[in-house]
């Protein structure tokens, strides 16, 4: 099986589409696939073991598509993935007509053309163009309904994917890009030290980029309701593909100022894995206040989960089911056999509060803090629920709705 990724975003980019394409290229090149990665130059080959990069895409215009089209008659593959997030490729839409273009192209291999597939990451309008929704969504449809197959990686947009009678939908989840693995010698109490953390503190934590829909404000704002409390602020603030990140992390950094909690807040910014599970196992709570409310969608929260982290974060908007990746694959004909995935439980595996309320969210911080007995609950049951969502099942699940395009099922 030979696979070609196109994604706007590939390490050492930062950023949730590049690590979750990296770990899908690294599973199925563990299965036997041949697996190239087409990408932006600001990617390199440095983190491409048993896969071959080709960070070559200056910029996702119209003429790049001539770039696509060549690789594709170079490696002729059998599938085409495009691992799509309007972000990622700098909001450009060249790349939602991409199937159209590759369908013309022969696959020099026994067969009339490449298959294609697309994983749409988030379906909501991105925030930089919040007055584009049609448009938007127009050639995000055009994307979908030329694609051979479509993924969504959480419930609500396989949900909203099932309502545009496309030839085949399936819901395959993402799992978390941060291995579980600590430095060498780690102490918790040590490290908490090192971090200026003192006895008696509580230590919330928060992981992933700053922008409009992570709750960043509504953060700060509990956080100055919670006396005793410390703020680690784990990763890269910012990301490589949302301009918007910027304006909005200065508006978070402005109000720290202003609450007085400069103090109180402390910033890690990009840091290797192990340092990152460290810093997550140093923290007494995580919490993740996303204004649309959790989602599998989230790498972030994906990550909270597999770390066994006491999480408090926010209610899916009404609804919202958490439907499960099926060990066959999903699709509009079999979603009535779907069983139920394991869905985020309000005291059994984390902390539910209303989106974009201080209050509630500073309330179930101090019920945690105040509960070591709690806080190993929702732990043990966030590190249950992750199991679901392991690297190794969402590989061969690619795999599967791979050979189902190739073979013409």
């Amino acid at each position: 099986m030979r696979v070609l990724f196109l994604t706007g975003e590939f390490p050492p980019m930062q950023g949730g589409v590049g690590d979750c394409t990296h770990e899908i290229a690294r599973g199925l090149a563990a299965r036997g696939a041949d697996v190239r990665v087409l990408t932006s130059t600001k990617a390199d080959t440095h983190h491409a073991s048993r896969i071959t990069v080709l960070p070559i895409v200056k910029n996702w215009d119209w003429a790049n598509l001539r770039v696509i089209a060549r690789v594709i008659r170079d490696f002729a593959p059998d599938i085409a993935h495009i691992q799509y997030q309007t972000g990622a490729f700098a909001m450009r839409p060249a790349i939602d007509f991409a199937p159209r273009w590759l369908h013309f192209l022969p696959c020099l291999r026994g067969r009339a053309r490449v298959g294609v597939v697309t994983t749409f990451h988030d379906l909501r309008v991105p925030y930089l163009f919040p007055k584009a929704g049609r448009v938007r969504e127009w050639v995000t449809r055009e994307l979908a309904r030329s694609s051979d197959a479509v993924i969504a990686t959480n419930d609500e947009d396989y949900a909203r994917l099932l309502t545009w009678n496309l030839r085949l939908a399936t819901l395959i989840p993402i799992g978390s890009n941060i291995p579980t693995n600590e430095p060498a010698n780690y102490q918790t109490a040590a490290w908490r030290k090192q971090l200026g953390v003192r006895d008696g503190e509580i230590l919330l934590c928060y992981f992933g980029f700053l922008n409009e829909s992570k709750g960043g404000e509504t953060l700060i704002r509990a956080l100055a309701l919670v006396p005793n409390a410390k703020l680690l602020m784990i990763g890269g603030q910012v990301g490589a593909s949302d301009p918007t990140n910027l304006a909005y992390l200065s508006k978070v950094q402005s109000l720290i100022s202003n609450l007085q909690l400069t103090d109180r807040v402390l910033w890690t910014d990009y840091t290797p894995p192990e340092i990152v599970t460290a810093n997550f196992r140093a923290a007494d709570l995580c919490v993740l206040p996303y204004r649309d409310g959790a989602s599998y969608r989230r790498g972030t929260l994906m990550a909270a989960l597999a770390h066994g982290c006491a999480l408090v974060t926010t209610m899916p908007r009404v609804g919202a089911k958490h439907l499960p990746p099926s060990t066959a694959l999903r699709s509009a004909q079999d979603e009535a056999n779907a069983s139920p995935l394991p869905a985020l439980r309000d005291g059994e595996n984390c902390l539910l509060v209303p989106p974009d309320d201080p209050r509630a969210l500073a309330d179930a911080i101090q019920r945690a803090a105040a509960s070591p007995e709690l806080r190993a609950k929702i732990g043990a049951g966030a590190r249950e629920l992750a199991q679901h969502f392991t690297w190794d099942k969402i590989a061969q699940q690619h795999l599967e709705l791979y050979r189902r395009i190739a073979n013409g099922v």
